[in-house]
């Protein structure tokens, strides 16, 4: 490490879940450009795996158990002291608030929360901490939908100070990673000559797999023989959902997975993919759908339908009757794969991305290397 070095704060809760892949996106930000990364997770045991997939400069597990973080922790605020006084930081983005919370009461950076869900500043002292912030705080929801929660919960900032970055995925990575069709239905169990409505997520009362299970029965009299779902999850509505798709007839028809591991791998196994979720923020697994050129059914509803726009279908939410008429008319549409290449790459990837996250940091006025600048240099060196 050198003076010379520049360096940006990537604080994180943990890398449970979706969490390591949205620090690897905002890490790929700054590719081509001065700075370094250097990636903090306050909870999580260190890992290999965790370092590769974070796609930064430098990795620090804190190793705090997730109650030990919760309130204002001076343990928590003495560590990132620390890694903050030995590199030149610019500014920080924190994902969720708890890292936003941090970052702005440990640093004097400029700080930029990402925010993942809906409803994070609904709360009053949320909403006073953040205006106490203000003058070096900017956030960013994952999609217009989240971006509106926030600037309804915190009415007297400028629009330009709340604004929306979408989550992205490594198209090519993904799609790398993915497997034929034969194999992912071979991996899945499936009969190579069935007709597949897919659904990934838990097994929870915000996905709505209910509804997708009534929708799916009222469609099966009019879909190709030998049809099912597919339900790849785990959780405490198991049960019953599986007495809900006996209740109806189906359960020969329905297929619960449970957990599987890396399960994007195995989206082409799929004819249809059916997210019912009640407003989902973003919907990743959308992506994924897409990047498999899988047709898309998304609840019309939260960041999903923000996805899909131009390249699926969509329902109103809990409307078993519309889904099921959407489920049906995707039996006789031709896949057209060249519309979801083209809006991932132009909405979904990171160098749409990187664009407007650029765009983003000057409008803020956040003093930063600009890659314009970056590419010159390199040029005269």
């Amino acid at each position: 490490m050198t003076a010379s070095e520049q360096w940006v704060l990537q604080l994180c809760h943990g890398y449970d879940g979706p969490f390591l892949d949205c620090a690897r996106q905002y890490a790929a930000l700054f590719v081509g450009t001065p700075y370094k990364v250097c990636t903090v997770y306050l909870t999580g045991d260190e890992s290999d795996e965790v370092v590769r997939g974070s796609a930064s400069d430098e990795v620090i597990f804190l190793g705090y158990e997730s109650k030990a973080v919760r309130g204002l922790k001076i343990g928590a605020l003495r560590a990132l002291k620390r890694i903050v006084k030995g590199r030149d930081f610019h500014f920080c983005i924190a994902h969720r608030f708890k890292p936003t919370y941090l970052a702005l009461l440990c640093t004097r950076l400029p700080v930029i929360g990402i925010n993942h869900a809906f409803g994070v500043y609904q709360r009053r002292s949320r909403r006073l901490f953040a205006n106490l912030y203000r003058r070096r705080l900017t956030l960013l929801g994952v999609s217009d939908a989240v971006r509106n929660d926030i600037r309804a919960c915190i009415p007297g900032w400028p629009g330009g100070r709340i604004e929306t970055l979408y989550n992205r995925i490594d198209i090519g990575a993904v799609q790398s990673e993915q497997v034929d069709r034969a194999e992912a239905r071979a991996c899945l169990g499936l009969s190579a000559d069935a007709w597949v409505v897919g659904n990934v997520g838990r097994l929870h009362p915000d996905k709505d797999q209910a509804t997708l299970i009534r929708g799916f029965a009222k469609a099966l009299p009019c879909l190709p023989e030998n049809s099912c779902l597919v339900i790849i999850g785990v959780g405490r509505l198991e049960a019953r959902l599986k007495m809900l798709a006996s209740e109806l007839s189906i359960a020969e028809r329905v297929r619960f997975t449970g957990s599987v591991p890396h399960a994007r791998r195995f989206f082409k196994a799929f004819d249809v993919f059916a997210l019912s979720s009640d407003h989902e923020p973003f919907g990743m697994v959308l992506l994924e759908a897409m990047a498999a050129h899988v047709p898309v059914i998304c609840s019309d509803c939260g960041g999903g339908r923000e996805v899909v726009c131009g390249v699926g279908a969509l329902f109103p939410f809990g409307n078993a009757d519309a889904l099921a008429e959407q489920i049906v008319s995707l039996t006789s549409m031709p896949v057209d794969s060249g519309r979801f290449e083209t809006r991932l790459h132009r909405c979904f990837s990171d160098e749409a991305a990187t664009a407007r996250f650029w765009a983003l940091l000057s409008n803020w006025g956040v003093k930063a290397v600009s890659r314009q600048n970056s590419s010159a240099s390199q040029e005269k060196t």
